[in-house]
């Protein structure tokens, strides 16, 4: 059996679960959050204020998914209630990030702003000309959001400009060196 899907998740207090036709629905005090999931071979039981995932059969592709359903489960129950945040560093000479309503302005190295548009279930706040926060219930959205972020400048090995994760290390080359 899996040793992630048969963990059981406790249900803080204020969070609602329901299980009606193969969507599991997760409400608390930031949102509410919904996933499907295959109702044929997975189910999901509530007693005593405990979330249980539970298999109906033992083929390899219903085992596979046992702990995956009781991992995005329990996201949902830690974004309901504390909710998800990713903090990216832009580092740069001149780089620096400016909030516009809900969208943000990037001037990251290009001979034009970057424009980047806001997603619904995500709030985008810079807290400083040069960090930006990433902030949402939903965890997989928060990353995507965060990924795109990134990507519009990946940091390079030599000097270490770029948009980077606050926790990631770059990992710095040496540079040329003269000959002798």
């Amino acid at each position: 059996m899996s040793r992630i899907g048969k963990a059981p998740i406790q249900i803080p207090a204020g969070v609602e679960i329901k299980v009606a036709d193969s969507i599991l629905t997760v409400k608390g005090p930031l949102g509410e959050l919904k996933q499907d999931f295959d109702s044929k071979n997975i189910g999901f039981k509530v007693e005593n204020g405990v979330l249980q995932v539970e298999r109906y059969n033992e083929e390899n592709a219903t085992k596979s998914k046992h702990g995956l359903y009781r991992a995005l489960a329990y996201d949902m129950v830690v974004g309901v209630t504390a909710g998800y945040k990713k903090t990216l560093i832009v580092n740069g000479v001149g780089w620096k990030v400016a909030q516009v309503g809900k969208d943000l302005s990037l001037s990251v190295g290009f001979s034009h702003l970057v424009e980047f548009k806001a997603v619904e279930g995500v709030k985008l706040t810079c807290t400083s000309p040069t960090e930006i926060v990433v902030e949402g219930i939903n965890k997989e959205l928060v990353g995507a959001v965060a990924a795109k972020i990134r990507a519009i400048r990946k940091p390079e090995p030599y000097h270490g400009y770029g948009i980077r994760l606050s926790d990631e290390v770059i990992e710095r080359k040496e540079g040329k060196t003269a000959g002798k």
